[in-house]
């Protein structure tokens, strides 16, 4: 809801988890292959065959999700040298079209780490990276506050001609979350709207970081986190000036009612406040080419 890009260097954000999410399921099968079988709610989305010593691909019908899913799983035994063996059969279900941005890696991450009992957030930075707050949210049971709090520094080492050696201090944040009460009288009036193009969330969060400098960036980090616990309207101007981007609001001057980017910008949802009924959203933003249109309570745990 609030911080996107910001929570990154620190800033708090409010988040909270949806009803939309994604099951992994694991049994033992025939055969001495690991086989993964990915679905969508309008049936089959993917599947790979792997080998489950060294988890290569074997076969598959995607190529390009096969790949990302076979560096995954190596990470995951990164972390859990024992987590594999012959004959696993693994299924996902995701409850939303995967185009959406709602969380299909995110999920993924969270189910495997719980699976394979492993750090979630380690398995994030060796995966996709990102701030974390999605992780959060996939274990989540409403509405949260989450923040990457400085701990300190730890000492980033190298292999040296003698053996290992200090390189130098680095921060070692550490993720947080904090259930709250978010439950606004106004729901009725709240909208999430698909924007009909998927981000992808670690291009974005990369772009961001390489330019911007979060010394910079201290006094908007402090002013997203006051307005993660007040949510005034001033939250979209000011990351469309960290981020380059002009607010979504001025994408659409002619609705009535504020609209407000979610995640990374340019694609995925936006949350719309308005007096209007649902049918009109659904009305006015069909105009405009989008037909995806979920109330509050529809999609919000």
């Amino acid at each position: 809801m609030t911080g996107e890009y910001l929570v990154l260097n620190g800033a708090l954000a409010l988040a909270i988890p949806l009803k939309l999410g994604q099951t992994l399921s694991v049994e033992t099968c025939h055969g001495a292959s690991l086989q993964w079988n990915a679905y969508k709610p309008d049936g089959p989305w993917f599947s790979v065959t792997l080998n489950p010593e060294n988890l290569d691909i074997i076969d598959c019908d995607n190529q390009p999700k096969a790949v990302k899913l076979s560096q995954i799983l190596k990470a995951v035994k990164q972390l859990n040298p024992t987590a594999f063996k012959d004959g696993l059969c693994f299924e996902t279900r995701l409850d939303f079209d995967p185009n959406w941005g709602l969380g299909s890696s995110s999920t993924l991450i969270a189910n495997l780490a719980r699976w394979a009992n492993v750090n979630p957030y380690e398995l994030l930075k060796l995966t996709f990276g990102g701030s974390g707050y999605d992780i959060a949210c996939a274990t989540a049971e409403g509405p949260i506050y989450y923040q990457l709090v400085d701990t300190g520094s730890a000492l980033r080492q190298a292999q040296g001609p003698q053996g290992p050696k200090v390189v130098e201090p680095v921060e070692t944040p550490k993720p947080t979350a904090e259930p709250i009460d978010f439950n606004p009288p106004f729901t009725e009036h709240l909208f999430f709207v698909y924007q009909g193009q998927k981000q992808s969330s670690s291009k974005e969060v990369k772009a961001f970081l390489e330019k911007t400098n979060p010394v910079d960036l201290q006094k908007d980090i402090e002013a997203i986190s006051e307005i993660s616990r007040a949510m005034p309207k001033c939250h979209e101007r000011i990351i469309a000036r960290c981020i380059g981007q002009e607010p979504v609001q001025k994408r659409f001057p002619d609705f009535e009612g504020v609209l407000k980017s979610l995640g990374a910008w340019g694609g995925d949802f936006i949350l719309a406040a308005t007096e209007w009924d649902k049918s009109q959203v659904e009305a006015y933003f069909k105009k405009k080419g989008l037909e995806v249109v979920f109330g509050y309570k529809e999609m919000v745990l």
